[in-house]
């Protein structure tokens, strides 16, 4: 094993000021984004969910960002889920977006509500058909006993929808992250990284408040 403690790389990452940056946050994050894209492929997409359980012990896992405007981030799961039902008792959670070929960051933080059921509708019919199926298959975070148990549902199901569109089922869906807070992060030389923060008072104002943190 390597020395851990002696793992570490230097950042120099371009620069990163409050007065330099646009009004609203969406604006930045859709360039960090799409440079993101380009930069780690099929994997800019991926963050990190963080969400607490009724007794208030956090979890979290990485999901796929599959939409955000002005509204807020959109992503998609099984409602039973363990994540699914810990936002049934505490709608609130955090994101962590990490490019490390661009040596950036970006936490979002905020309510979370479900997006309505046409829009789960669509993005669900756009989906691979065996992407669809296996949202049938998976009883998420279930235990289940072998992979066999997954083949054997797999197989029913294909039989189900043999000559037909698979429907969305109804424990499956999109959530809404609506932010309060949106922080971006770039790294510098020396560890003297850039932080901006975004925040507003509630998620029905439209204006937000820019600041400098400290490294």
């Amino acid at each position: 094993m390597s020395d851990l403690a002696g793992m570490r790389r230097d950042y120099e990452g371009e620069a990163l000021a409050p007065e330099h940056t646009p009004d609203t946050p969406l604006s930045l994050f859709e360039a960090w984004l799409e440079q993101a894209t380009e930069s780690e492929g099929l994997d800019a997409n991926a963050m990190t969910l963080a969400t607490v359980d009724s007794e208030g012990h956090p979890h979290a896992r990485i999901v796929l960002l599959k939409g955000f405007d002005s509204q807020g981030f959109r992503f998609y799961t099984n409602y039973q889920s363990q994540k699914g039902n810990e936002l049934a008792h505490v709608p609130s959670a955090a994101l962590v977006f990490w490019w490390p070929a661009l040596q950036r960051q970006v936490r979002v933080e905020g309510n979370v509500e479900r997006v309505d059921a046409q829009q789960s509708d669509d993005y669900f019919a756009g989906r691979p058909r065996k992407s669809q199926l296996a949202a049938w298959v998976s009883q998420q975070s279930v235990e289940i006993p072998n992979r066999d148990w997954m083949r054997e549902r797999l197989s029913r199901f294909e039989q189900v929808y043999k000559d037909q569109d698979v429907e969305r089922p109804p424990h499956w869906g999109g959530y809404l992250l609506v932010p309060h807070t949106i922080e971006f992060w770039q790294g510098q030389r020396s560890r003297l990284h850039d932080r901006v923060r975004y925040t507003r008072r509630d998620s029905q104002a439209t204006e937000w408040h820019r600041t400098r943190l400290a490294p």
